[in-house]
């Protein structure tokens, strides 16, 4: 679980926030969520495409539509040890792209430094 935390910390941007209580770690880029980890579930949810998210529920048991999210959008992944670190590394990635794809132009040239 750690890892995974500091893999979202290294974005560019990210920081960690509780909105919701201490159970559940929020990360987040300009305010806007990219993942949340649940210690107590051993889970991360995280922002998907939905043509993309359909796919990888089919494909992995342990991805799931996401919990107390909108599921068209949102993935859970359960972190069983049966998905590779890569793999869920590039699901966080996806995810953080995908919200930093949403934010406003000149914010997001101030995230990439361009």
């Amino acid at each position: 679980m750690e890892h995974y935390i500091k893999y979202c910390l290294g974005k560019k941007g990210a920081f960690e926030d509780y909105p919701f209580g201490p159970e559940a770690l929020v990360m987040k880029v300009e305010g806007k969520m990219f993942a949340l980890i649940s210690d107590d579930r051993k889970s991360i949810s995280l922002k998907c495409d939905p043509i993309i998210a359909e796919n990888l529920r089919e494909q992995h048991a342990a991805v799931i539509p996401g919990y107390h999210m909108n599921k068209k959008h949102w993935n859970t992944v359960l972190l069983d040890g049966s998905l590779e670190q890569e793999e869920v590394e590039s699901m966080i990635t996806h995810s953080y792209e995908l919200v930093v794809k949403s934010l406003p132009k000149a914010v997001r040239e101030s995230i990439s430094g361009s």
